[in-house]
């Protein structure tokens, strides 16, 4: 157990020291919940937020795994955390830094990433990593006006009966929309408006206000979190790219590919993925020269 209490994940490699912060916004289930990643002044001392933030979070993922138990998972990961100051004071960057939008996997959350987003904070860049409300996400939650109340939503299968691609295409275009809305929750700070944070005061949003260039903005996530990010580009002009990791284009609809407008860049583990998945990655790439597919062997 003392060997379990050291868990933690790997220290960034980038210049800049790490800050993280959750934001969530608004009091119903159409609200956004997200994990901040951004540089930071170092702070001795500093506290190291939990990987997996919550009990419930464990609990959830064995029910996506019925092969893990959500009481083993609570014990061995449940003390491991990532290498960045729980509200570090925010580092100012004069030109803003380039602005990710991340995407989650199936079943996943908004912290299970934490290696990728800080590595990106580390070398630069504002990671805002969602945690999805459509029932794809592992577990989550909402807080009702009420004082103190909160709403879970667990993951959610396929419905008996119902044929899976338009339950994940319903699911897809709620997670894009999301996004979408990230993005615009970012020009809204940028341009100094007010945004109540319903978890915390801890950390002020104000201080993001131009230090964030929202003309640079990549939307990037992994499996269910990378054709999410696909059909981002289609639903809001101002993202500038997609970053594709493993992506699962199963739940796209055909009709969408014409209407892809900005280039993606797929990276890909090569026993992960099959030749359809790899054959719908194609179809971009033959419309947009700078698409690019990586597969790591």
């Amino acid at each position: 157990m003392r060997g379990l209490q050291l868990l933690a994940l790997p220290p960034q490699k980038g210049p800049h020291h790490v800050g993280c912060t959750d934001v969530m916004v608004g009091h119903t289930q159409r609200g956004l919940f997200l994990r901040l990643f951004y540089p930071c002044v170092p702070q001795a001392g500093a506290e190291r937020p939990l990987w997996i933030p919550r009990s419930e979070y464990s609990s959830g993922l064995a029910r996506v795994s019925p092969r893990c138990c959500g009481a083993l998972l609570s014990i061995a990961l449940g003390s491991c955390r990532v290498p960045v100051s729980w509200n570090g004071p925010f580092k100012p960057c004069s030109t803003g830094y380039p602005l990710v939008i991340f995407s989650h996997g199936l079943g996943a959350f908004r912290t299970l990433y934490s290696s990728v987003c800080s590595e990106l904070a580390s070398w630069g860049f504002a990671v805002a990593a969602l945690e999805h409300r459509d029932r794809s996400a592992s577990m989550t939650y909402f807080c009702p006006s009420e004082a103190g109340r909160e709403e879970w939503i667990p993951y959610q299968r396929v419905p008996h009966g119902q044929k899976e691609f338009y339950f994940r295409n319903k699911q897809v275009h709620q997670r894009a929309r999301e996004c979408v809305e990230a993005l615009r929750l970012f020009k809204d700070i940028s341009r100094g408006k007010s945004v109540p944070n319903v978890l915390h005061r801890d950390f002020d949003l104000s201080v993001l206000k131009g230090g964030i260039d929202v003309t640079k903005v990549t939307v990037m996530g992994h499996s269910f979190g990378g054709v999410t990010a696909v059909l981002a580009l289609v639903k809001e002009p101002s993202f500038r790219c997609a970053v594709a990791l493993d992506a699962w284009m199963f739940p796209l609809e055909n009709v969408l590919y014409p209407e892809v407008p900005k280039p993606v860049l797929f990276i890909n583990t090569e026993k992960f993925q099959t030749p359809e998945n790899v054959a719908k990655m194609k179809r971009l790439s033959s419309r947009n020269s700078q698409t690019k597919i990586i597969t790591i062997l």
